[in-house]
């Protein structure tokens, strides 16, 4: 990339000196301008400097404070990555430093990947998130004729199913293969009609596995490599148990102890529900892929898929404990796989995950192409801060620029 970068000085000072000397030839400095841009990969983090510099001294702060074993965060912005870092040990103990490439179980942040992959899918008319769930599973039945007459895809992938929160996790705990808890779905208590309220779900969320499988005639896995992990860039990316058990650079769990962490054993808890959290990334995976759903010019997420993903879908009265570490939140709503906020005159789409000895954040600001993401092996409350943290000083930093514009706009020095 440098001698490219030194081939194209040339090119540069000749549009520069075609530019001064001959200005009617090119009508459009902004234009040229954009050019020049492109042709030197402009390092977009220096214009939120300020903000990756303070983020960092306070994430750095709170890994100390928390004795975390192991993680990693990363900051895009404007179709690049600003900031990416590692830290700590995959296995409390062992010299086995985390990178890039380790790789997370992301827990419900799964949710997220998949209503990404769904936006993508109906976007290509693979799938129509208003089918009828029950056109597409033999047996699939409920406790209410209507709830199973009625509910679709959308309704499981915004947690609308009618079905009272939680259901049929315990199960999923102990392990029962996904086809046997469906069996069961007409036992499951009932309290709306599909649509109507908000009720977390694994199971539902995840009944997407077989529909797909029906409807494409490809699994689910294959889907979410062909249309995320690969076009994405997520070289490191899974979708079961195996492939994180067989992955050398892998994080290991951790639990907290009266004398810090300590590691625990491996465990393919939720892998039997992989769209709502059986996916497994690296940090790096997560830069491609928040670069790829921030970027309104990408071309494996159109515009299209972006406003089925991020359309509200229903009202979440989470309990205040939620987001607890935000200011004021002026809305919580829920679309496609992700929590939509309201958030300081901003929307941000969001999402956090935890199972047994992991937890990861995923967040993004659409309209200003920001996104940042976390991963830990040691769940605890100092990560459940780094979002708000870094949307609080980044928000900030935006007023303040804003602020500073306003008044040389109006100062007489900038008057001709």
């Amino acid at each position: 990339m440098k001698k490219f970068k030194y081939f194209l000085i040339p090119i540069i000072i000749i549009i520069a000196v075609i530019a001064f000397f001959f200005p009617s030839i090119i009508d459009k400095p902004v234009a040229t301008k954009n050019i020049l841009e492109e042709m030197l990969e402009v390092d977009h983090s220096k214009e939120i400097q300020e903000v990756l510099t303070k983020f960092d001294s306070i994430y750095n702060a709170n890994i100390l404070e928390s004795g975390a074993v192991g993680g990693a965060v990363v900051i895009t912005y404007k179709g690049q990555i600003a900031m990416l870092k590692c830290f700590g040990e995959r296995k409390a103990g062992e010299n086995s430093p985390v990178n890039e490439n380790t790789v997370f179980r992301l827990a419900s942040v799964s949710k997220s990947v998949t209503g990404v992959l769904s936006g993508i899918l109906a976007s290509e008319n693979e799938i129509n998130l208003d089918d009828k769930v029950v056109d597409y599973l033999p047996g699939f039945k409920l406790r209410l004729q209507e709830n199973t007459n009625s509910i679709t895809i959308r309704h499981l992938l915004s947690h609308t199913s009618g079905l009272v929160a939680h259901a049929y996790d315990m199960m999923v705990e102990d392990k029962v293969p996904l086809d046997q808890i469906i069996q069961r779905l007409n036992e499951v208590e009932i309290v709306s009609p599909p649509g109507l309220i908000y009720a977390y779900q694994n199971v539902m969320f995840s009944l997407l596995d077989p529909i797909i499988a029906a409807k494409t005639h490809k699994s689910f896995q294959q889907n979410l490599n062909e249309k995320v992990f690969k076009p994405f860039g997520m070289k490191n990316a899974s979708s079961d148990f195996e492939s994180f058990q067989r992955n050398e650079n892998k994080a290991f769990p951790h639990q907290k102890t009266e004398s810090g962490f300590a590691a625990l054993n491996l465990n393919d808890r939720y892998y039997i529900t992989t769209p709502a959290a059986g996916i497994n990334a690296s940090i790096s995976d997560l830069a491609h892929f928040l670069i790829a759903i921030s970027d309104k010019n990408d071309d494996h997420f159109s515009n299209e898929a972006r406003k089925i993903v991020f359309t509200p879908q229903i009202e979440t009265p989470l309990k205040r404990t939620y987001y607890k570490n935000w200011d004021k939140i002026d809305s919580k709503q829920y679309g496609i796989g992700w929590r939509i906020i309201k958030y300081k005159n901003h929307t941000i789409v969001n999402h956090g995950g935890y199972v047994s000895g992991y937890q990861s954040e995923i967040a993004v600001c659409e309209e200003d192409e920001i996104g940042i993401a976390v991963l830990t092996n040691s769940p605890n409350s100092y990560f459940s801060m780094a979002v708000p943290t870094f949307f609080n000083l980044y928000f900030e930093f935006k007023n303040t620029q804003k602020s500073k514009n306003t008044v040389l706009e109006h100062s007489p020095l900038s008057k001709p």
